[in-house]
């Protein structure tokens, strides 16, 4: 899996925009304003920051080598995922879209009513 298959799997998902607010090396996605995701664009290998709930990453860090902590982001509640490790494809696109939730399970309620979930 690539950049250009995250970028395009990413801004399929319903109400999500990209911008570059750190710099030309970090592309970060949102939904309504809210951070879910960053691409590391000058990480050596193609590495993506998500934000999950602190227990699933523990066990992702545990399961896989590809999952550490964030690099500059609270390593609590955000993992970095190596997309040539170990975790498969399916299961990128999978933690891409409990991020994407997660998020926007804490929006404010006139907010949230947009998204089917």
């Amino acid at each position: 899996m690539n950049i250009e298959e995250i970028r395009t799997y990413a801004l399929s998902l319903k109400g999500v925009t990209e911008d570059m607010p750190f710099g030309d090396d970090c592309l970060v996605f949102r939904v309504e304003r809210k951070i879910f995701m960053c691409i590391h664009l000058a990480a050596l290998e193609p590495v993506i920051a998500l934000k999950l709930l602190p227990e699933t990453h523990e066990e992702l860090r545990a399961e896989f080598t590809g999952v550490t902590p964030a690099y500059h982001w609270n390593k609590k509640h955000w993992s970095d995922i190596a997309l040539r490790s170990d975790v498969p494809d399916e299961r990128v696109h999978a933690l891409i879209d409990q991020s994407y939730r997660l998020v926007v399970s804490r929006l404010p309620k006139n907010l949230r009513w947009k998204y089917d979930f």
